[in-house]
Protein backbone atom coordinates (compact mmCIF):
# COMPACT_ATOMS: atom_id res chain seq x y z
CA UNK A 1 0.00 0.00 0.00
CA UNK A 2 1.38 3.40 -0.97
CA UNK A 3 1.56 6.16 1.63
CA UNK A 4 1.76 9.98 1.44
CA UNK A 5 5.12 11.45 0.33
CA UNK A 6 6.37 8.01 -0.74
CA UNK A 7 9.35 8.31 -3.10
CA UNK A 8 10.03 4.66 -3.93
CA UNK A 9 8.01 1.66 -5.01
CA UNK A 10 5.52 -0.20 -2.87
CA UNK A 11 6.80 -3.21 -0.95
CA UNK A 12 6.95 -6.29 -3.16
CA UNK A 13 4.20 -8.85 -2.60
CA UNK A 14 5.21 -11.27 -5.36
CA UNK A 15 8.46 -12.79 -6.68
CA UNK A 16 8.12 -10.86 -9.96
CA UNK A 17 7.88 -7.53 -8.13
CA UNK A 18 10.96 -8.43 -6.09
CA UNK A 19 12.84 -9.05 -9.34
CA UNK A 20 11.63 -5.73 -10.74
CA UNK A 21 12.80 -3.89 -7.62
CA UNK A 22 16.24 -5.52 -7.84
CA UNK A 23 16.50 -4.60 -11.53
CA UNK A 24 15.48 -1.02 -10.75
CA UNK A 25 18.23 -0.72 -8.13
CA UNK A 26 20.76 -2.32 -10.51
CA UNK A 27 19.94 0.08 -13.37
CA UNK A 28 19.80 3.09 -11.03
CA UNK A 29 23.31 2.41 -9.72
CA UNK A 30 24.63 2.33 -13.30
CA UNK A 31 22.88 5.64 -14.01
CA UNK A 32 24.36 7.19 -10.85
CA UNK A 33 27.89 6.07 -11.79
CA UNK A 34 27.57 7.42 -15.34
CA UNK A 35 26.12 10.72 -14.10
CA UNK A 36 28.90 11.13 -11.53
CA UNK A 37 31.58 10.43 -14.15
CA UNK A 38 30.09 12.88 -16.65
CA UNK A 39 29.72 15.56 -13.97
CA UNK A 40 33.34 15.04 -12.88
CA UNK A 41 34.62 15.37 -16.48
CA UNK A 42 32.53 18.50 -17.09
CA UNK A 43 33.82 20.11 -13.88
CA UNK A 44 37.41 19.32 -14.90
CA UNK A 45 36.91 20.87 -18.32
CA UNK A 46 35.46 24.02 -16.78
CA UNK A 47 38.08 24.46 -14.05
CA UNK A 48 41.37 23.63 -15.78
CA UNK A 49 43.08 25.36 -18.67
CA UNK A 50 45.54 22.55 -19.35
CA UNK A 51 45.12 20.60 -22.58
CA UNK A 52 46.90 17.35 -23.28
CA UNK A 53 47.87 17.26 -26.95
CA UNK A 54 47.71 13.46 -27.11
CA UNK A 55 44.04 13.47 -26.11
CA UNK A 56 43.11 15.42 -29.23
CA UNK A 57 43.72 12.36 -31.45
CA UNK A 58 43.76 9.21 -29.31
CA UNK A 59 42.51 5.97 -30.88
CA UNK A 60 42.66 4.15 -27.54
CA UNK A 61 40.31 6.65 -25.88
CA UNK A 62 37.86 6.42 -28.76
CA UNK A 63 37.86 2.62 -28.50
CA UNK A 64 37.19 2.79 -24.76
CA UNK A 65 34.24 5.17 -25.04
CA UNK A 66 32.78 3.06 -27.85
CA UNK A 67 33.16 -0.37 -26.22
CA UNK A 68 32.35 0.67 -22.63
CA UNK A 69 28.78 1.90 -23.39
CA UNK A 70 28.10 -1.33 -25.28
CA UNK A 71 29.16 -3.37 -22.24
CA UNK A 72 26.98 -1.22 -19.97
CA UNK A 73 23.97 -1.74 -22.26
CA UNK A 74 24.53 -5.50 -22.14
CA UNK A 75 24.67 -5.40 -18.34
CA UNK A 76 21.27 -3.68 -18.38
CA UNK A 77 19.68 -5.73 -21.17
CA UNK A 78 20.42 -9.25 -19.88
CA UNK A 79 18.63 -8.88 -16.50
CA UNK A 80 15.79 -7.05 -18.25
CA UNK A 81 15.26 -9.88 -20.77
CA UNK A 82 15.36 -12.43 -17.95
CA UNK A 83 12.56 -10.65 -16.09
CA UNK A 84 10.50 -10.30 -19.29
CA UNK A 85 10.65 -14.06 -19.83
CA UNK A 86 9.80 -14.70 -16.16
CA UNK A 87 6.73 -12.46 -16.45
CA UNK A 88 5.49 -14.35 -19.52
CA UNK A 89 6.15 -17.81 -18.09
CA UNK A 90 3.07 -19.69 -16.89
CA UNK A 91 3.62 -23.26 -15.72
CA UNK A 92 0.66 -25.32 -14.52
CA UNK A 93 -1.43 -22.58 -12.87
CA UNK A 94 -3.46 -23.74 -9.88
CA UNK A 95 -6.24 -21.28 -10.65
CA UNK A 96 -7.50 -19.25 -13.60
CA UNK A 97 -9.37 -15.96 -13.13
CA UNK A 98 -10.95 -14.00 -15.96
CA UNK A 99 -11.08 -10.22 -15.39
CA UNK A 100 -13.31 -8.21 -17.73
CA UNK A 101 -13.29 -4.42 -17.70
CA UNK A 102 -16.48 -2.38 -18.08
CA UNK A 103 -17.34 1.28 -17.78
CA UNK A 104 -16.69 1.54 -14.84
CA UNK A 105 -16.36 -1.70 -12.90
CA UNK A 106 -14.69 -5.11 -13.15
CA UNK A 107 -16.24 -8.54 -13.61
CA UNK A 108 -14.37 -11.58 -12.28
CA UNK A 109 -14.98 -15.19 -13.22
CA UNK A 110 -13.22 -18.13 -11.56
CA UNK A 111 -13.26 -20.48 -14.51
CA UNK A 112 -12.23 -23.56 -12.49
CA UNK A 113 -15.45 -23.27 -10.46
CA UNK A 114 -19.05 -23.47 -11.53
CA UNK A 115 -21.10 -20.30 -11.04
CA UNK A 116 -18.33 -18.34 -9.33
CA UNK A 117 -18.83 -15.00 -11.06
CA UNK A 118 -19.28 -11.51 -9.61
CA UNK A 119 -18.99 -7.80 -10.36
CA UNK A 120 -16.66 -5.56 -8.37
CA UNK A 121 -17.75 -1.95 -7.85
CA UNK A 122 -16.05 0.85 -5.93
CA UNK A 123 -17.63 1.57 -2.56
CA UNK A 124 -18.90 5.20 -2.51
CA UNK A 125 -17.30 7.50 0.03
CA UNK A 126 -20.47 7.80 2.12
CA UNK A 127 -20.69 3.99 2.45
CA UNK A 128 -17.06 3.35 3.38
CA UNK A 129 -16.46 1.24 6.51
CA UNK A 130 -14.39 2.70 9.32
CA UNK A 131 -10.74 2.81 8.20
CA UNK A 132 -11.58 2.11 4.56
CA UNK A 133 -9.54 3.73 1.80
CA UNK A 134 -11.40 6.28 -0.30
CA UNK A 135 -11.58 5.45 -4.03
CA UNK A 136 -9.81 2.11 -3.41
CA UNK A 137 -12.25 -0.13 -1.56
CA UNK A 138 -14.59 -2.43 -3.52
CA UNK A 139 -17.69 -4.41 -2.60
CA UNK A 140 -16.21 -7.71 -3.86
CA UNK A 141 -12.48 -8.43 -3.68
CA UNK A 142 -10.46 -10.79 -5.85
CA UNK A 143 -9.57 -13.52 -3.36
CA UNK A 144 -6.59 -15.71 -4.29
CA UNK A 145 -4.72 -18.48 -2.47
CA UNK A 146 -1.30 -17.52 -1.18
CA UNK A 147 1.88 -18.93 -2.78
CA UNK A 148 -0.03 -20.47 -5.70
CA UNK A 149 0.59 -19.70 -9.40
CA UNK A 150 -2.52 -18.00 -10.75
CA UNK A 151 -3.32 -17.18 -14.36
CA UNK A 152 -5.25 -13.96 -15.00
CA UNK A 153 -7.07 -13.63 -18.33
CA UNK A 154 -7.86 -9.99 -19.01
CA UNK A 155 -10.22 -8.45 -21.54
CA UNK A 156 -12.72 -5.60 -21.85
CA UNK A 157 -16.30 -5.28 -23.02
CA UNK A 158 -16.46 -1.67 -24.17
CA UNK A 159 -13.27 0.47 -24.23
CA UNK A 160 -9.62 0.06 -23.31
CA UNK A 161 -8.89 -0.62 -19.64
CA UNK A 162 -5.78 -1.76 -17.78
CA UNK A 163 -5.64 -4.19 -14.83
CA UNK A 164 -2.80 -2.92 -12.63
CA UNK A 165 -1.71 -3.89 -9.10
CA UNK A 166 1.67 -2.25 -8.32
CA UNK A 167 2.57 -4.40 -5.29
CA UNK A 168 2.27 -7.53 -7.44
CA UNK A 169 4.18 -6.08 -10.40
CA UNK A 170 1.20 -6.45 -12.74
CA UNK A 171 -0.08 -4.05 -15.39
CA UNK A 172 -1.90 -5.67 -18.31
CA UNK A 173 -4.12 -3.94 -20.85
CA UNK A 174 -7.74 -5.00 -21.20
CA UNK A 175 -8.59 -4.74 -24.91
CA UNK A 176 -12.08 -5.40 -26.34
CA UNK A 177 -12.06 -8.53 -28.51
CA UNK A 178 -8.65 -9.63 -27.25
CA UNK A 179 -7.67 -11.89 -24.34
CA UNK A 180 -4.41 -10.92 -22.62
CA UNK A 181 -2.74 -13.16 -20.08
CA UNK A 182 -0.58 -12.59 -17.03
CA UNK A 183 0.44 -14.56 -13.98
CA UNK A 184 0.83 -13.79 -10.28
CA UNK A 185 2.05 -15.51 -7.13
CA UNK A 186 1.45 -13.74 -3.83
CA UNK A 187 4.25 -14.31 -1.35
CA UNK A 188 2.32 -13.41 1.80
CA UNK A 189 -1.28 -12.76 2.90
CA UNK A 190 -2.69 -9.27 2.69
CA UNK A 191 -4.70 -6.73 0.70
CA UNK A 192 -3.14 -5.31 -2.45
CA UNK A 193 -4.73 -2.30 -4.12
CA UNK A 194 -4.67 -1.20 -7.73
CA UNK A 195 -6.66 0.82 -10.24
CA UNK A 196 -7.48 0.91 -13.92
CA UNK A 197 -4.40 2.44 -15.55
CA UNK A 198 -5.86 3.28 -18.94
CA UNK A 199 -8.01 6.39 -19.40
CA UNK A 200 -11.40 4.86 -20.13
CA UNK A 201 -13.91 7.67 -19.73
CA UNK A 202 -15.33 10.10 -17.21
CA UNK A 203 -15.29 7.62 -14.28
CA UNK A 204 -11.85 6.20 -15.04
CA UNK A 205 -10.69 7.07 -11.51
CA UNK A 206 -13.51 5.07 -9.92
CA UNK A 207 -12.83 1.45 -10.87
CA UNK A 208 -10.30 0.18 -8.30
CA UNK A 209 -8.92 -3.34 -7.90
CA UNK A 210 -8.43 -5.14 -4.58
CA UNK A 211 -6.61 -8.48 -4.45
CA UNK A 212 -6.92 -10.38 -1.17
CA UNK A 213 -4.30 -13.06 -0.60
CA UNK A 214 -5.28 -15.73 1.93
CA UNK A 215 -4.10 -19.21 2.99
CA UNK A 216 -5.60 -22.04 0.95
CA UNK A 217 -8.10 -23.20 3.59
CA UNK A 218 -9.59 -19.69 3.87
CA UNK A 219 -9.78 -19.43 0.08
CA UNK A 220 -11.67 -22.73 -0.14
CA UNK A 221 -14.09 -21.56 2.56
CA UNK A 222 -14.64 -18.26 0.71
CA UNK A 223 -15.20 -20.00 -2.64
CA UNK A 224 -17.77 -22.39 -1.14
CA UNK A 225 -19.58 -19.46 0.45
CA UNK A 226 -19.65 -17.51 -2.84
CA UNK A 227 -20.87 -20.50 -4.87
CA UNK A 228 -23.78 -21.25 -2.49
CA UNK A 229 -24.76 -17.63 -1.89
Amino acid sequence: MAHPAQLGFQNAASPIMEELLHFHDHALMIVFLISALVLYIISLMLTTKLTHTNSMDAQEVEMVWTILPAIILILIALPSLRILYLMDEINNPHLTIKAIGHQWYWTYEYTDYENLLFDSYMIPTQDLPLGGFRLLEVDHRVVVPMESPIRILISAEDVLHSWAVPALGIKTDAVPGRLNQTTLITSHPGLFYGQCSEICGSNHSFMPIVVESTPLKFFESWSNTMIHS
